[in-house]
Order: structure tokens, then C-alpha cells, then sequence
């Protein structure tokens, strides 16, 4: 099961990675750009993938809502 809301998941392909280190690192460079509500997004996104394991990582599908 997907643990990412939708918003969560075009975030994720918008800073899409080989690694879950290198999606995490690209979202924490880029949260002084966000607004308020999108570094809540991105913040709660970067808890979640650091959740997974490598693996789990690994066998999402990362495609951005309008992609499906």
C-alpha cells in the first residue's frame, strides 16, 4: 500500500531520485523556497520517505498525478 497522499506523491516527482537520501536532500535545499503550507507538505513528505526502507523506496512508482 501507497503511504503518500497525492499531493505528496507529485512532490515526490517533482524532486524525483535514484535514493531516498538524494529525493530528501533535493526537497531540504529547496524548502527556503516554499511557502508556508508547501514546507508542511514538504516536511511531512521527507518523515514519511525516511520512513521507508531502501527497498520500499525503491518499489514505489513515482509519477506525478497528471502522468496516471
Amino acid at each position: 500500500m501507497n503511504p503518500f497522499t497525492v499531493e505528496e506523491m507529485n512532490l515526490l516527482s517533482i524532486y524525483r531520485g535514484e535514493t531516498k537520501e538524494e529525493v530528501t536532500e533535493k526537497i531540504a535545499f529547496a524548502l527556503s523556497f516554499m511557502d508556508k503550507d508547501m514546507r508542511e507538505l514538504a516536511k511531512r513528505t521527507v518523515k514519511k520517505v525516511n520512513s521507508l526502507s531502501d527497498q520500499e523506496f525503491a518499489a514505489l512508482s513515482i509519477d506525478s498525478a497528471d502522468e496516471i
